[in-house]
């Protein structure tokens, strides 16, 4: 029996040495990015998956196979209980990690390959057919790392060297890289070729016995429905890269901030459900912190990553009562809000939708946006401002309605000067107040703008950062200072730049050599022919922030506008990204939503004006934006001209916002007609008051005037169009 059961498995180490040559000899290309795929369909429909880290070492540690199988069988285990937890989690994906470095190189499967703990009972299978049966996938982590063969031993090793060798017809050392490499491989390639219906791998790190053997181009002409995840390692052939428990964050529970990987590429987030504790079960029992668990699902959604949880299986399969307590919690918690997390992408990058991040008042989230509805948003607010006021930068979303998700009421809101303020919320959920947002659609963006630079890289032009294509992106060949320019074919009126920046950085520095490489320090200048560009219009800092960024400029009619960046985020530390600057797109608003017939409200600060003769801006602590302008009037040459864009002709309401003791006029001319007059009357220099006019207004750029001929004006704080 002894010779039978030898010959077996040299004729199985040999078939699949065969196997591996004459799949090797038929593949036509080398490894390669493969950025999207149809395998892929699974994981980009996903939310999240449960991660699952069950083998020898879990508590009470086991150190013989078929001991730990017998218990694991008496105690009860089904793969019916761990499918049913991860649907009270709304998960979509299962991965089960057990021939992990830490965990004892258990395989719960019965495999013919010697070398480390195995199971007779087929706890695997099993898996992949109750998961199957419920519509969800099974993915099996493996991972090519050895260093812990011996740890939690008093001695012995977690793996048999000897009796691979003697499989394999040569000695191998299963405790260095290179012999775990060619043991792993194997297990690999058993695994692909019994298990039809498993989904793929999730593997931890690399391995060049791999590479050198492509062991990735097999499994993928063996099984093309699988996928092939990595972790913390960005390897291109794989499908997705997973990033591990990533802290340090502000918020905490923000772990986008740490991804360093740009969509589209598949991308993954694990973290532990009770975050104390090892990753496996290790005889406690920590509590689940909800808003920390919550809030990471939460913004990794609003991010198109796929949130991978962790919980601690015991010897049984059941998780200790705190983790089955949350999943309970879970269960009807994500019930009220899935609408705005599943079928979504998230909103702010390059799927559209409101922008993402810090908002007014300490308020911080997401934003996400329907996959089917390009006008259907979601506003997950996991800090609430103080207050009961929201403001959401809207991207050039015109608002027709939002609601409270989960109650469906009503709210009340405005538009102006490209933020959505919501107002009137009476309670903020503990974890996630979340708002759903109906939109017309976007206006005021130019379509057809010629974008150039000064600098850019190779096969990454400029034109790359306005064709509306997000796989293509230009970058500036790690130049700095270095600008972009847009033309926008005539004079037309600006009023802001908006910008998705390449999220292929943390956004914020987590070490010296890790850190974001995002605009810091800018410049924009406008020019009516492309040559002659004078003093900067707007100077300023650009947040290191994920998401849409925008740049508020005074309004201007020109044809040309130039954005100088002065420089980037990145330290000299950190030599990948230092003076890298890289662009997916970019482009010029010339009027905020809302502003044209129909609704909105735009609203202009009268020191963005330009001033002729003795106007002049001053600071004021009682008016909108902390200024106002003075000395209008007495003279005719004494005025301020703002500028109003209008989607569409038409009568609209205007507003003055001004602080004047007593009575004095506005005299108000539009686009150099005769001014009409407006009295304005207040008790104080330091207490704004308001009037109102009807104004005609052309489609596009107006001018509005405010002057008078013969006396003083009023103090200017600022205007309303309606």
């Amino acid at each position: 029996m002894a010779g039978t059961t030898t010959r077996r498995r040299r004729f199985a180490a040999a078939f699949v040495a065969v196997m591996s040559l004459l799949l090797g000899m038929s593949l036509a290309t080398p490894a390669r990015a493969d950025l999207q795929n149809p395998r892929q369909a699974f994981l980009r429909s996903s939310v999240s998956g449960l991660f699952l880290h069950w083998g020898l070492r879990t508590s009470p540690q086991h150190t013989n196979c078929a001991q730990w199988e017998a218990d694991v069988t008496n105690g009860g285990w089904t793969p019916g209980y761990w499918v049913s937890e991860a649907q009270k989690l709304h998960a979509q994906y299962i991965v089960l990690a057990a021939f992990h470095s830490r965990l004892g190189y258990a395989r719960p499967w019965p495999s013919s390959i010697p070398g480390s703990c195995r199971t007779s009972r087929d706890f695997l299978g099993e898996l992949i057919s109750a998961a199957n049966a419920q519509g969800l996938k099974v993915i099996l982590y493996m991972t090519d790392d050895p260093q812990w063969h011996n740890e939690g031993l008093s001695s012995g090793d977690w793996l048999d060297s000897a009796a691979y060798s003697t499989y394999k017809g040569h000695t191998v050392d299963l405790t260095t890289r290179d012999g775990f490499g060619e043991f792993s491989y194997d297990n690999i390639l058993e695994v692909t070729n019994r298990y039809p219906n498993l989904s793929g791998f999730w593997i931890d790190n690399d391995n060049a016995y791999w590479e050198s053997h492509d062991l990735y181009e097999q499994i993928y002409q063996l099984r093309p429905s699988y996928t092939i995840s990595n972790n913390n390692e960005d390897t291109p052939i794989m499908d997705m890269i997973s990033n591990e428990q990533k802290t340090g964050m502000s918020p905490s529970y923000d772990y986008p901030q740490a991804v360093y990987t740009a969509a589209p590429r598949l991308i993954e987030a694990d973290f532990k459900l009770p975050s104390t504790g090892a990753w496996w079960y290790d005889g406690s029992n920590p509590s689940v912190d909800r808003k920390l668990t919550l809030g990471r699902l939460v913004t990794n959604a609003g991010s198109s990553i796929k949130a991978l949880m962790a919980e601690t299986a015991q010897v049984n399969g059941k998780f200790p009562s705190n983790q089955e307590a949350f999943n309970d919690f879970a269960d009807d918690y994500l019930d009220q809000i899935w609408p705005s997390l599943n079928g979504t992408e998230g909103g702010g990058y390059m799927y559209g939708g409101l922008k993402p991040g810090f908002w007014n008042n300490g308020a911080h989230g997401v934003t996400t946006i329907s996959k089917t509805n390009p006008n259907l948003h979601y506003i997950h607010v996991v800090t609430p401002p103080s207050g009961s006021t929201l403001q959401v930068r809207d991207n050039g979303y015109r608002i027709t309605g939002v609601t409270n998700l989960r109650t469906g009421a009503a709210l009340s809101f405005t538009q102006a000067d490209g933020t959505l303020t919501i107002s009137g919320v009476s309670g903020w959920d503990p974890y996630d107040t979340v708002f759903k947002v109906t939109s017309s659609g976007r206006e005021g963006v130019y379509t057809g703008v010629t974008v150039g630079a000064t600098a850019s890289a190779s096969g990454h032009a400029a034109s790359a950062a306005g064709d509306g294509n997000y796989l293509t992106y230009w970058d500036s060949n790690k130049t700095t200072p270095v600008s972009l320019t847009y033309d926008l074919g005539s004079a037309k009126a600006v009023r802001y730049i908006g910008i998705n920046q390449r999220e292929d950085s943390v956004s914020y520095a987590r070490s010296d050599t890790e850190q974001s490489a995002r605009i810091q320090d800018y410049r924009v200048y406008v020019s009516s022919n492309g040559t002659s560009w004078g003093s900067p219009i707007k100077t300023g800092t650009l947040l290191s922030q994920r998401g849409v960024q925008f740049i508020d400029l005074p309004a201007t009619t020109t044809r040309y506008v130039r954005l100088e960046v002065v420089d980037t985020y990145a330290a000299s530390t950190d030599t990948t990204r230092y003076k890298r600057l890289r662009v997916d797109e970019t482009w010029i608003g010339g009027s905020y939503a809302g502003s044209g017939a129909g609704g909105g409200t735009t609203s202009i600060e009268a020191e963005t004006g330009t001033l002729n003769g003795s106007a002049v801006a001053a600071a004021c602590a009682t008016c909108s934006g902390g200024a106002k302008v003075r000395f209008i009037g007495n003279n005719s040459a004494n005025h301020d001209t703002l500028t109003v864009n209008a989607a569409t002709a038409g009568t609209r309401q205007l507003t003055v916002y001004a602080e004047v003791d007593g009575t004095r006029s506005f005299f108000v001319s539009v686009n150099g007609g005769t001014g009409a007059e407006l009295p304005m009357t207040g008790s104080s220099w330091s207490t704004p008051t308001t009037a109102t006019m009807n104004v005609s207004l052309n489609a596009g750029a107006n001018t509005l005037r405010f002057y008078n001929n013969g006396a003083n004006a009023p103090d200017l704080d600022k205007i309303t169009i309606s």
